[in-house]
């Protein structure tokens, strides 16, 4: 009577459907506690979280889940969605967004991603084959606040008015260096020497005046990215073109002793090549933009703008070669011209660095180049000290070999040549074309 009914196991019926037929195990059976599947139970309705009671819902029997199952049921609640993904290019648009905002095509936004490290394989994370291709995306998805001016009829028209303008004042300097030589010429014998010392000065106040205002605007325009010492390192060599060689040639004869004679005709040559230089400059930049705006890669435009790059110096160079030659025919040998011809390469790399934003290795390059020219002096009056004698031994050796001229030529051209190494690499960087310049539209400073 106390004692409870014991009910043997029975078998368990597997649900039949409408037509009676028995359904098939689903692939969300779960194994029971005594090891016997539990028929009938869907893997989405598992997946979800949906409250199974056991086999014993199922089959009339008290059977358990696993507790690894049992424990994975429980931890996903109901009505949880999975999270999808974030936008990667989306965040990134939120960091450079200023920079997106206000580029007004894709290829200053590729460019500044470019300068804050953003690589081809950087684009690739972001589902991109390159970066040309990601800042096209950011390009579409970023609202304007600014939009681009549109060009008028009358753009092409002030663009030739101001690229003679800036043409016109890239003149001036040659132009009052040729009056001051050409009165120095017609005066002689007739002006006494205070006279022509006053002339002189005049002509070199001209000469730096119009130098100053034609590098105001225009292709060679730095603004305020120009250290105040570029200057300083320009007049330098400027002046030693006009009296270091004599002043070099009385040192190593015993000297100083009394004036030296100076040697205008370099001096008038690179004064003249002021306006092809900005020609070439202005060529430069504007190949390097068109041809930015053809690249697809970084790469593809790295190697593009190089040859412009060898093309501009050479250019200018080789004019710089026939000017100097002219000079020299219009008022007598005498002067280093390979130093002055090395000289005006070093100041184009100069200013196409400092107008690129790369100021740095441009003042570098002119303070070493006249270090190397102050020091020759330097050594030879050192080495006639006593137990010094070896002071002035390297550069006995340069001028046997070259003579007085060898030390700006080796001076200028060592430092061009390092100038030219380092533009060809900071150049080819799409990051050095997205300033926008004045001197590409025309546009005064």
């Amino acid at each position: 009577m106390g004692r409870p009914t014991e009910v043997p196991d029975a078998p368990v019926t597997p649900a039949t459907g409408g037509g009676g037929d028995a359904l098939p195990p689903t692939a969300g059976t779960l194994a029971t506690g005594a090891g016997a599947p539990v028929a009938g139970v869907p893997a989405a309705e598992a997946g979800a979280g949906a409250s199974v009671t056991g086999a014993g819902a199922a089959t009339g029997t008290g059977a358990r889940r696993a507790p690894e199952i049992a424990g994975a049921v429980a931890a996903r609640r109901p009505g949880t969605a999975r999270r999808g993904t974030a936008d990667p290019v989306k965040s990134l648009m939120h960091r450079h967004r200023q920079l997106c905002e206000r580029a007004v095509d894709p290829l200053e936004i590729a460019a500044g991603l470019e300068a804050h490290g953003v690589t081809d394989r950087v684009a690739a994370r972001y589902r991109h084959r390159d970066v040309f291709s990601l800042a096209e995306e950011l390009f579409a998805r970023m609202p304007k606040t600014v939009t681009e001016p549109a060009a008028g009829p009358g753009a092409p028209e002030r663009d030739v008015h101001t690229r003679a303008a800036w043409s016109l004042r890239a003149l001036l300097p040659g132009a009052a260096c040729v009056a001051t030589v050409g009165v120095l010429e017609l005066t002689e014998g007739a002006l006494g020497g205070g006279a022509r010392l006053a002339v002189a000065l005049t002509g070199a106040f001209l000469a730096l005046a119009a130098l100053a205002l034609a590098l105001r605007d225009g292709p060679l325009r730095a603004g305020s990215r120009s250290p105040f010492t570029a200057p300083l390192y320009g007049c330098w060599l400027l002046g030693y073109v006009l009296y270091g060689e004599p002043l070099l040639a009385q040192v190593l004869s015993g000297g100083p002793e009394g004036p030296w004679e100076i040697t205008p005709a370099p001096l008038l040559g690179l004064a003249l090549s002021l306006a092809p230089a900005a020609w070439c400059a202005h060529l430069f930049s504007v190949h390097a933009r068109r041809k930015l705006r053809g690249s697809r890669a970084l790469e593809e435009f790295a190697a593009g703008v190089r040859p412009l790059l060898f093309g501009a110096v050479a250019l200018h160079l080789c004019v710089l070669i026939g000017l100097l030659h002219l000079a020299r025919l219009g008022y007598g040998s005498g002067g280093a011209f390979t130093g002055a011809a090395a000289l005006g390469v070093l100041l184009l790399l100069a200013r196409l660095l400092t107008g690129h934003g790369y100021p740095g290795p441009a003042i570098a390059a002119l303070a070493t180049a006249c270090a190397v020219e102050a020091l020759a002096p330097a050594l030879i009056l050192a080495g006639r000290l006593p137990g010094l004698h070896f002071l002035a031994r390297p550069v006995d050796l340069l001028v046997v070999a070259g003579g007085t001229g060898a030390v700006p030529a080796v001076a200028c051209g060592a430092s061009a040549l390092g100038l030219l190494i380092t533009a060809t690499v900071v150049l080819s960087r799409a990051s050095a074309h997205t300033t926008a310049r004045a001197d590409e539209n025309g546009t005064t400073g």
